[in-house]
């Protein structure tokens, strides 16, 4: 995704081929994962010989929050639901003072920020 939200466009999508080989990521994998990004409405394709990949919105309005919830499950650290002890648990408030920090720090940034970085 920072890869994309650097290099391409609309106008000029990048190939998996091409974000493959550059960020050294397996062809069939990286197929994969745009696949999930795509159902999530976080990238777009271009068909055709100059098609490709591109973000689907502005980086500023896509976080690694968004990223991450794309393509896993479960974004849970710990889920409770079932225990015996689930609402009586005295580790039960820290997993979810966890779950609420991880999830602050995943949506604080962009990839527009990313991209500044790299």
């Amino acid at each position: 995704m920072v890869y994309l939200a650097k290099k391409s466009s609309k106008d000029n999508p990048c190939s998996i081929n091409e974000i493959s080989k550059k960020e050294n990521v397996p062809f069939e994998f990286l197929g994969k994962i745009m696949s999930e990004l795509e159902k999530a409405n976080l990238v777009k394709t271009k068909k055709g010989v100059s098609g490709g990949y591109f973000l689907a919105k502005s980086a500023n309005k896509i976080t690694p929050g968004d990223i991450v919830l794309a393509l896993e499950e479960n974004t849970e650290l710990v889920n409770c639901s079932g225990c015996p002890m689930a609402g009586s648990c005295s580790s039960e408030d820290v997993w979810d003072e966890v779950q609420e920090s991880m999830d602050n720090s995943l949506n604080a940034k962009t990839l527009a920020d990313l991209i500044k970085r790299k």
